[in-house]
């Protein structure tokens, strides 16, 4: 079929594809090299999107080109009906980086929904405990499952209930809009107080299998959490024989400045869950659990056809050789402290920036209307279309999408990282005039 004309791809699938299937960029995209994405007349963009996440390599890397070009030349799809080597040395390499002791195992499935799903399902198994406490303003997902945990827009759950019960919810630690406070540590401790009142008031924790938590929140507005929440957590859930399970999907494989972002409150999870950036963009995600929580799954208990698949894992090989070899871990933390500096410069200028927050290369900026912090979306909206007009892609996120939110590629370089901030400070004040 020839699509000769600008506009046509879009036509076409606002004809054929479902209104769920929602688009946030009216750009037409040919191919992507490392940071950029090309539209079909040449047009570059620097894409700060990553795909929400996955690309963290950046687009096409070579490395990762020429590993799936090998691997689909000698074998695409097996299941597990036998063993193949790369879905073994793919194990084998995640479990060498997995923040989780205790000897780990792995189980290999295809997207961050999934494995969530099956987190959920191996904590009922391993504790015969029903029940699940889940934080206010977290995504997991929009499978039945996992949607049950997700409250970051309403929009999600809107005649989709009911969801599977026993799920109950705390409040997650934003300083910003915390009714505890702006001081972090004070947010940290009346979220944690709240938990206990769960356990007081509504269920008790011998009824509680797992708690789930972002280390990072990511589509509730990229907020980074005090680091004693996540250790309190930790101590609440070993007072009580609760399974802490670490949501890394967004946050996982140097995107926060560490291999996994629970990794700056020094504490273990007992599962964890990963997907997104694990194979630059291939579909490939996992749960990882301490091994004696592993083990009460029987052979053939949990499963998928295509999870680990050989191609998704010769990625994933590749994937994690880059992060180590050339540094992204570290590159995070350098580009990420020097874009939140120069963000929080620029904030000054523009109060409308009511609040920069972030870890790495995953960087929240707040937008607000007025001093009681109204939000403001249709900001947003302004800044992400005047942005892209300049050849910067965004996206945004927030219960109201109030939020700006930046995940790179972890490839990125001073210098684009400053041609960024030209076109955002342009933005931000184009909109104010």
């Amino acid at each position: 079929m020839r699509l000769p004309d600008m506009g046509a791809w879009r036509k076409l699938a606002e004809r054929y594809f479902a209104p769920a299937w929602k688009v946030d960029h009216p750009v037409e995209v040919e191919c992507g090299e490392g940071v950029h994405l090309v539209d079909r007349q040449g047009n570059r963009y620097v894409d700060f999107t990553s795909g929400y996440g996955p690309t963290l390599t950046g687009h096409c890397h070579p490395r990762v080109v020429k590993a799936i070009r090998h691997q689909a030349g000698r074998l695409i799809h097996t299941a597990t009906t036998v063993y193949n080597e790369p879905v073994v040395r793919a194990a084998e390499a995640v479990l060498a980086v997995a923040s989780i002791g205790g000897d780990p195992m792995i189980h290999f499935m295809n997207s961050g929904a999934e494995a969530v799903e099956a987190a959920m399902k191996l904590s009922r198994l391993a504790t015969g405990r029903p029940a699940f406490i889940a934080f206010r303003g977290a995504f997991h997902g929009r499978t039945l499952g996992a949607l049950s945990l997700t409250t970051s827009k309403g929009l999600y759950r809107d005649c989709c209930e009911p969801l599977v019960p026993g799920v109950y919810f705390a409040p997650y630690p934003y300083p910003f809009r915390s009714p505890f406070g702006q001081d972090p540590e004070a947010c940290a401790q009346g979220c944690l107080a709240e938990v206990e009142l769960l356990f007081e008031h509504i269920v008790p924790p011998r009824q509680v299998a797992a708690m789930f938590v972002e280390p990072v929140l990511g589509e509730g507005g990229y907020v980074p959490p005090p680091i004693s929440f996540l250790q309190g957590l930790r101590r609440l859930c070993d007072a009580h024989d609760i399974l802490l399970v670490a949501d890394e999907v967004q946050s996982g494989f140097g995107r926060s400045g560490r291999w996994f972002a629970i990794e700056h409150a020094g504490v273990e999870p007992d599962i964890m869950v990963i997907a997104k950036a694990l194979a630059s963009g291939m579909p490939l995600s996992a749960l990882i659990a301490r091994r004696e929580i592993a083990q009460k799954w029987s052979p053939g208990a949990h499963g998928t056809t295509y999870g680990g698949n050989p191609i998704a894992c010769a990625a994933a090989l590749a994937t994690l050789d880059i992060i180590r070899e050339e540094g992204l871990v570290e590159n995070a933390v350098e580009q990420g402290a020097f874009l939140l500096s120069e963000l929080r410069a620029l904030q000054q200028e523009y109060p409308m920036m009511g609040d920069v927050r972030g870890r790495g290369l995953m960087i929240g900026i707040e937008f607000v209307q007025d001093e009681q912090k109204t939000p403001w979306p249709e900001a947003v909206q302004q800044v992400v279309a005047e942005c892209r007009a300049r050849g910067v892609l965004l996206a945004a996120c927030g219960p109201r999408s109030q939020v700006v939110r930046l995940l790179p590629p972890l490839i990125l370089t001073r210098e684009q990282a400053e041609y960024f901030l030209e076109i955002f400070a342009d933005a931000v004040a184009s909109v104010t005039r």
